[in-house]
């Protein structure tokens, strides 16, 4: 067989089959000579039945020691697996690469009996490591077809002569070899390669361990693929939140800006001017870490829009901040959305809104608590705000927030909302060992 699919495999090793024949017929025989020897002791020489005596002692022992051996290799198998498993985590979690593939080659090359292991995507050699690495070097074109067959059809080939291999560079160190699939959400994305100075080197073993790693590198990169849609979601969910949000806070803001061109045309100009500046930062950190002292100019160059359409004395912002923890990164837009809610839903139609933001730590954690004495939250309200559904129309923005907290630093961290109807509210913000990172 030249090429064959794993379907075509007979499942057992036809060498071992012969073995376990030979090695039955001749304990049979020598058997046989026993007892011979027994019931016709003056025909048979006494050497004889000694020698087959040891003979079946011997062939007993072989037994055992293949009965041992199957055990043996399965157990150091998942030994072999379990460890490899905890090493190309790392690199696979971060998608099929150059270099994650070429960190997981030569973690898998040891394993087997292998002189060789490739991975490759739809297209070119991702990593190579082994016997004739200089005529396969990572980012050159897929040389040999079968590796193109088993990326249309998926099915695992083992390729037993040099011919059917086609290498453009045949140098005769690789002349058979075991190709498998690696697949990501139902999608071929590439194939793993393991390959042999020779096909006597392919056995049970070998295509277990070529299949076994090739579904461990798959798993591996659909929970990379996983996490990069999940962590795509949480940008998209941020940007509907901009898209939905934003336009009510546009358009007031341009009417505001319009009606101060013809009563201060300096104070419109440089309306303008922040305006432009607010939503370059908006949409340039909108995926990003900034540091805290940002975050705050941001919210303060809101703020300024909403003093030039209610009045200047309509709001006031105080902020406390620690020397140092100005400096600390958090997560982009997760302060302003909060701001924006108590002007938005807090505010008393008469009277000025009076906001305080605080940052403190906490053991390893930082805190930013963020009051305003509005109206408050009703004592039903409290418990569901910070869902989408909320009646209050807070929902999308808390929710938000706390869904990228809860991301960046884990689920220890989030919102936590306190409020007296008729008094006002406290949100904080709690970041899980986030001074941590700053160290």
């Amino acid at each position: 067989m030249a090429v064959g699919s794993l379907e075509q495999s007979t499942g057992t090793d036809p060498k071992r089959v012969v073995g376990v024949v030979l090695m039955c017929v001749c304990f049979v025989l020598l058997s046989l000579v026993v007892v011979a020897s027994v019931f016709f002791s003056t025909s048979i020489h006494p050497v004889v039945t000694l020698v087959a005596i040891v003979g079946i002692v011997v062939l007993a022992i072989v037994a055992l020691r293949v009965s041992g051996d199957s055990d043996y290799v399965k157990a150091r198998q998942s030994d072999q697996t379990l460890h490899l498993a905890s090493e190309t985590v790392t690199f696979m979690r971060q998608g099929l690469s150059e270099e994650s593939a070429q960190a997981v080659c030569e973690l898998l090359l040891p394993v087997g009996s292998a002189n060789a292991v490739a991975i490759t995507d739809r297209e070119i050699v991702l990593g190579f490591a082994g016997a004739d690495k200089e005529n396969h070097q990572p980012n050159t074109e897929i040389q040999t077809q079968v590796t193109h067959d088993t990326l249309n059809d998926g099915k695992t080939r083992l390729v037993d002569t040099a011919q059917a291999l086609g290498f453009k560079h045949d140098t005769g160190k690789l002349q058979a070899a075991i190709i498998v699939p690696l697949v990501v959400n139902r999608h071929i994305i590439g194939t793993l390669k393991f390959y042999y100075a020779s096909n006597r080197l392919i056995d049970e073993t070998q295509l277990a361990l070529a299949e076994g790693f090739a579904q461990l590198l798959s798993t591996q990169l659909s929970l990379g693929f996983l996490e990069q849609q999940t962590e795509l979601a949480a940008r998209m969910e941020l940007k509907a939140l901009q898209a939905q949000i934003n336009p009510h806070f546009l358009f007031n803001t341009i009417n505001t800006i319009a009606s101060y061109t013809r009563t201060d045309p300096e104070k419109a100009r440089e309306m303008l001017r922040e305006f432009a500046v607010y939503y370059r930062r908006l949409l340039e950190n909108s995926d990003d870490m900034i540091e805290l002292a940002a975050e705050i100019e941001q919210t303060e160059r809101y703020l300024m829009f909403q003093r030039a359409r209610f009045g200047e004395e309509s709001i006031t912002m105080e902020v406390e901040t620690p020397d140092g923890l100005d400096a600390t990164h958090v997560p982009a837009f997760i302060v302003q959305p909060i701001v924006e809610n108590a002007v938005n839903h807090g505010k008393r139609e008469e009277g000025p809104l009076d906001i305080r933001i605080k940052v403190y730590e906490s053991a390893d954690d930082l805190v930013i608590s963020v009051h305003d004495d509005g109206v408050g939250i009703k004592p039903e309200l409290i418990d569901t705000v910070v869902e989408s559904g909320s009646d209050s129309g807070m929902g999308l923005a808390l929710k938000n927030v706390q869904a990228r907290l809860k991301g960046y630093f884990g689920e220890e961290s989030g919102l936590q909302i306190e409020s007296e109807y008729g008094e006002g509210t406290t949100v904080f913000l709690t970041m899980h060992d986030a001074l941590l990172e700053a160290v």
